[in-house]
């Protein structure tokens, strides 16, 4: 079986990653090509360039690189004609993957794979439709994103989010976590103000302010920022007035277990919005999540957006205990009161965390074997051959 497969940032190489390694054991002879980073190179896979061309988010960063772009959508798909591959596994990265596959499809009638549903639920709701043009199959991270996408007019099947195979912090790493960082018994607190320069430089300065509001009716609890490596040494300038001396965790000199830990070891976190959440979640700590725009993005967030939460552990446990300041509601004042209430009564935040955590998987067959298997399914059907005996 020969897969074409493209992931064009980070979290689309860790899908890729764990979605060949889930293909290798269906499918011992199967054979990779494509584009991806170093989890999909680990599975054995050599990629066509380097994927970091392809992270590039905002129209400030693409516009430059537009022309450049546009000539590596055409070649990479040129080359998946050329292969003629079994199927075609596009991985989130719309703007690039979803251009390759337009140019593939009408050449090259294989099976085309999209792994991560957009997020119709929350606004532009015509994406799906668009997509069904040139995707026939979708793997989702989410549980009630299948129904959206059949209604769009392709099949789909949910897999499971990766955040529940990500490994948990056990108490002896939390232990040897407190003690190389001198935290002793004193309470933990997390703040992630992001992981892009923009939201960063927007956001620090009121988490900074509300966090000093609250501290000052806390003033044992230590402040630990794991930071984002792109934007490490950023975080470190921001947060260097904040109150109470906060621990920049930096991926490039810290150790790989201690974001890990620190979510373990954290009672409460402050974080912008994302998947952070999901995180956030898994290591059962409770949360309040701020986030604002820009002006014009404001205006343009408050026209699109359908939904009447943005956190997912809100929508996947269909409730609202995660507290939500945004837009206008991004202050200091208001966040350090919700912080508050939370720390003081977390118990019906922590019930809805763990139910998120069950119906996004845990506890079930990873999510990378299920993608693989949702995929050999998919392309059994679309080539007519029966179902594989291994499915």
């Amino acid at each position: 079986m020969r897969v074409f497969v493209i992931a064009g940032e980070p979290s689309g190489d860790r899908l890729g990653g764990a979605l060949m390694a889930g293909l290798k054991t269906l499918v011992p002879d199967v054979e990779f090509d494509g584009i991806g980073g170093a989890q999909m190179t680990a599975q054995g896979l050599v990629s066509r360039f380097d994927m970091d061309e392809l992270s590039i988010m905002g129209l400030a960063e693409v516009a430059p690189k537009y022309f450049h772009l546009k000539r590596r959508i055409a070649q990479t798909a040129a080359q998946v004609i050329a292969a003629v591959p079994d199927v075609l596994i596009t991985i989130d990265s719309p703007d690039f993957c979803l251009r390759v596959a337009k140019l593939v499809k009408p050449a090259c009638d294989i099976p085309t794979v999209h792994y991560v549903a957009p997020s119709v639920w929350a606004w532009r709701s015509e994406r799906a439709i668009n997509m069904a043009r040139v995707i026939d199959h979708v793997l989702a991270l989410l549980p009630f994103e299948p129904p959206l996408m059949r209604n769009a007019g392709m099949t789909c099947d949910f897999v499971g989010h990766p955040v529940v195979a990500e490994p948990q912090a056990n108490a002896d790493e939390v232990a040897a976590f407190r003690a190389n960082y001198g935290l002793g018994t004193a309470p933990v607190m997390l703040a992630l103000p992001g992981s892009r320069r923009g939201e960063v430089t927007r956001l620090a300065p009121v988490f900074g302010a509300a966090l000093r509001a609250f501290l000052v009716d806390h003033p044992d609890m230590r402040l630990i920022v794991p930071a984002a490596g792109p934007v490490a040494g950023l975080v470190k300038k921001l947060v260097a007035d904040w109150p109470g001396t906060p621990l920049v965790l930096d991926p490039a000199t810290s150790d790989a277990g201690d974001k890990r830990a620190a979510f373990g070891a954290a009672d409460l976190a402050l974080a912008a919005s994302g998947t952070v959440s999901l995180e956030l979640a898994a290591s059962a700590t409770p949360m309040v999540i701020a986030y604002d725009f820009n002006w014009l993005s404001r205006k343009i967030f408050r026209r699109m957006v359908q939904v009447d939460t943005v956190t997912l552990v809100n929508l996947v446990s269909e409730t609202r205990t995660v507290p939500e300041c945004l837009l206008e509601a991004c202050r200091p004042g208001i966040i350090a009161r919700e912080l508050t209430q939370v720390l003081q009564t977390p118990d019906r935040q922590k019930q809805a965390m763990a139910l998120t955590m069950r119906r996004l998987g845990q506890g079930a067959e990873a999510p990378g074997l299920r993608a693989a298997r949702s995929v050999l399914a998919q392309v059994s059907t679309l080539s007519g051959q029966d179902g594989p005996s291994h499915l």
